[in-house]
């Protein structure tokens, strides 16, 4: 049987069958794992939105719908970068720089995407979260991708509003509109963005330095960047407890979104304390910023399903 030879985690390679090497292929260009986390807010905040668990009427195309309009604005982005990702070290495995997925297939790839995702949310959901699915695809695909990320240092900061933008497509897919607990998950995700990914490239600096990218460490310098992600992890706090009204346990979650705040706040700090060229605080909070981000949605869904004393 034909095999290829397919980028794995760490730069290693594996045997595959030619058919099932090409579908790892091109489902890696929708940044699965990425997209996932996305997913997962748009789900809270459809949670949030119907203060219960949503219809799989609303539930099933609001979600396939995202999906597949953020698997498609992934794919533009790696079309886009695939001569930037082929000299980055962190990049450089994906498979339109190992020549595993054409260019021109990619492409068309990513417009049937999104396409497809925003039919099916005005087909199947409603216009609103067309619109917004719409907005994001845009966003992440165009706006960030090849407007900001090669011109600004503020690529991350601007651009953050691509991936804050599923809370909005999930409350708009059950309510039909927006609300201000809407725009708060939005800002949640907005100023988590930057320890996130600052944190990535503050230990990744050189990789973006070799491709022409100018990412706030390599423009700005480490104390600057390290000093403005602890100011946004300092503005979460504020956002996290506006929050609270909205659920049904404001105590439990103030009390549990506070501590987590806190605790994010003090991996940024610790961060800004570190030696200038000791990159383990960097590395320890970006691995710190993928665990809060699902924590933080994860308890707003506890507070909003709390009935009583327990969960109902």
């Amino acid at each position: 049987m034909t095999t290829v030879r397919t980028a794995v985690a760490g730069g290693a390679t594996a045997s595959l069958p030619a058919g099932l090497g090409r579908i790892r292929a091109l489902w890696a260009l929708s940044k699965p794992r990425i997209n996932a986390l996305l997913l997962f807010t748009a789900f809270c905040a459809m949670v949030m939105a119907q203060k219960g668990i949503p219809s799989w009427r609303v539930l099933v195309p609001g979600l396939v719908g995202l999906a597949l309009a953020g698997g498609g604005s992934a794919a533009l982005n790696m079309w886009y970068d695939r001569d930037i990702d082929a000299v980055m070290s962190r990049t450089r495995h994906r498979p339109l720089p190992q020549g595993e997925v054409q260019a021109a297939t990619a492409l068309v790839l990513a417009i049937a995407m999104g396409v497809a995702g925003v039919a099916i949310e005005a087909i199947w959901v409603n216009g609103a979260a067309a619109l917004w699915t719409t907005v994001g695809y845009v966003y992440y695909g165009i706006v960030y991708t090849m407007l900001l990320k090669r011109r600004t240092p503020q690529n991350i900061v601007i651009g953050g509003g691509a991936g804050a933008i599923p809370p909005l497509v999930g409350w708009a897919a059950v309510t039909g509109h927006l609300a201000v607990p809407a725009w708060l998950l939005f800002a949640v995700v907005l100023l988590w963005t930057p320890s996130h990914f600052w944190g990535l490239a503050l230990y990744k600096a050189d990789d973006y330095a070799n491709a022409g990218v100018p990412m706030m460490p390599v423009v700005r310098g480490i104390r600057s960047t390290r000093r403005q992600m602890l100011a946004y992890a300092t503005l979460l706090w504020a956002v996290t407890l506006a929050i609270t009204p909205y659920t049904r346990a404001p105590i439990p979650y103030a009390a549990g979104a506070l501590t987590m705040a806190a605790g994010f706040w003090w991996i940024n700090y610790r961060l800004l304390r570190s030696d200038l060229t000791d990159t383990t605080w960097a590395r320890r909070t970006f691995l710190a910023s993928l665990a809060y981000l699902p924590a933080a949605f994860t308890w707003v869904v506890l507070c909003t399903l709390w009935s009583g004393g327990g969960l109902g």
